[in-house]
């Protein structure tokens, strides 16, 4: 199973990612906003995505990131969302998507 080594917060207000298998990614703070799990961003019956990628600004930023379990990380952003939790398979699905 691959999960992550190394979880670094950046100052331009993302993560880097680096996982076991070597591979690095770099994670804006907009496309994990964009990409949120929580019910509010997608349907929890359907899995259609709700929020309107349109409405996270491109300067947004993390304002708290912390482990959950040893499966995920929650993270808090400067709109006042906070309430998804990224799972690292998701993590590395949104860093697949980024490459």
């Amino acid at each position: 199973m691959i999960r992550p080594v190394e979880i670094r917060e950046e100052a331009g207000g993302g993560l880097t990612i680096t996982w076991s298998d070597g591979r690095t990614d770099g994670l804006t703070a907009t496309s994990l906003r964009r990409n949120c799990p929580c019910a509010t961003c997608v349907d929890e019956w359907t899995g259609q995505k709700r929020l309107d990628d349109s409405t996270v600004a491109e300067n947004i930023t993390m304002t708290e990131i912390s482990l959950t379990g040893r499966y995920a990380v929650s993270i808090g952003f400067s709109d006042g969302h906070g309430t998804g939790i990224f799972t690292f398979d998701r993590l590395r699905d949104i860093g697949s998507k980024n490459g």
